[in-house]
């Protein structure tokens, strides 16, 4: 499975640091997902993580970073969906660079699983809120059967995203995801290295591989 981890949406101390701190435990994609920070702010973020660690970062905001910094990839909101020619522009020039550019996207129902787009061809989806942080049930709507159905018939690679802590590993293997997104479960601890480094150890305890 997929271990992702997305970054906090505000700002926190020693930032940088604790990023690298998280790919050198082993994390191997990390997105930054920081809407509200200047281009000129998340250049000095990125200019602050090692050049190495660059090519396990998708970015969502600022996409002609991707190009500059040689980013893994680019994330897609409903906003840059919609307007179609300057995404489709910005991930021309980003490709002039980088032909294996990953392109991902976040869905919030099961029916956008199935809907055709011809504009983009996705690497993976976010879908969201999968799980109640507090008692690891299902939210929005969804069921173990509706989830499982739905991983087995779309042919996009689907990622559980929301309520996800260490709980959730196993559940979500059982369903079919091919990854989980984790967030608060990171960085709402004193310390986001430990709690990745237990939740490495919780998946080598449930025997799942991590891609």
């Amino acid at each position: 499975m997929k271990l992702i981890v997305i970054s906090s949406s505000g700002i926190i101390e020693n930032e940088a640091k604790l990023i690298t701190g998280l790919f050198e435990a082993g994390l191997e994609t990390f997105h930054l997902r920081k809407h509200k920070l200047s281009t000129k702010a998340t250049k000095e973020l990125l200019n602050a993580i090692p050049e190495h660690f660059h090519k396990r970062i998708i970015i969502h905001s600022h996409h002609n970073l991707a190009w500059r910094f040689n980013l893994r990839g680019i994330h897609l909101t409903k906003t840059h969906i919609k307007r179609k020619y300057k995404t489709w522009l910005t991930i021309k020039i980003i490709q002039l660079r980088n032909r294996e550019i990953s392109i991902t996207s976040s869905f919030n129902n099961i029916g956008q699983l199935f809907e055709k787009n011809k504009n983009y061809s996705f690497s993976y989806v976010f879908l969201s809120p999968i799980f109640d942080s507090l008692n690891s049930k299902f939210q929005g709507g969804f069921t173990e059967h509706s989830l499982k159905s739905a991983i087995e018939k779309t042919t996009t690679k689907v990622i559980a995203r929301g309520g996800v802590d260490m709980n959730a590993i196993e559940k979500a293997n059982t369903i079919g995801f091919e990854g989980l997104a984790f967030h608060s479960a990171i960085w709402k601890k004193k310390d986001p290295i430990a709690e990745f480094n237990k939740i490495i150890e919780k998946f080598q305890d449930l025997k799942i591989p991590i891609e």
